[in-house]
């Protein structure tokens, strides 16, 4: 039991290149196989944190994989929407730099035995995160299943989709800074502080 978390962990780094793989293939069978993939992945993230804390497991690997590994999921769900011009790159690297540089700060802090908890803003925007990957995975389907772009009556692309996606990708972006504000915010002593 002990090793469950961690092998979840590693499930889900390995999970995660599969999905890359799949979501770049053509036919909507891939489409649907890329999505449950990155789906079953989001649920290792769930149970690898209800074992470790049910079952009290702390292990150095998980305290610097499961970060890393939380990180690598989200931004390469971001990543392939950008190279499948779904969102405008620029919004993918405030996402990015935000992540990485506060999953380093709380690496760093691991290691000299500090624990920065997650803001409440932190929770809503990785919900909001988790939201809009699978909205746009639908919309990916959705296109697939249709035979390319969904059109309007009057041929244009359905607003609806991509005005969908944008408002949840502004929401991403403005939750990832406010977010990402406070944590600094809020854990400047422990982070600033010179130590003696």
């Amino acid at each position: 039991m002990k090793c469950v978390p961690n092998i979840l962990t590693t499930a889900r780094i390995i999970l995660t290149f599969v999905f890359l793989y799949l979501i770049h293939l053509e036919g909507l069978q891939a489409k649907v196989l890329a999505a449950s993939v990155f789906f079953v992945a989001g649920w290792t993230d769930f149970f690898d944190g209800y074992f470790a804390r049910k079952y009290n497991i702390v292990s150095d690997f998980g305290k610097i994989m499961d970060p890393i590994a939380d990180k690598f999921f989200v931004l390469a769900g971001f990543f392939t929407f950008v190279q499948l011009d779904y969102i405008p790159v620029w919004m993918f690297a405030v996402i990015a730099v935000r992540e990485i540089y506060l999953t380093y700060l709380r690496l760093v802090a691991t290691q000299k035995g500090l624990v920065l908890a997650a803001e409440g803003a932190g929770k809503y925007k990785t919900a909001f995160q988790m939201l809009t990957i699978g909205f746009i995975l639908w919309v990916i389907l959705a296109e697939e299943k249709l035979g390319g772009i969904i059109t309007a009556a009057d041929g244009n692309q359905h607003p609806f989709w991509y005005n969908g996606i944008d408002v949840l990708m502004w929401l991403v972006v403005i939750l990832t800074v406010y977010s990402g504000l406070q944590f600094l915010w809020n854990n400047k002593d422990k982070l600033y502080t010179k130590s003696e």
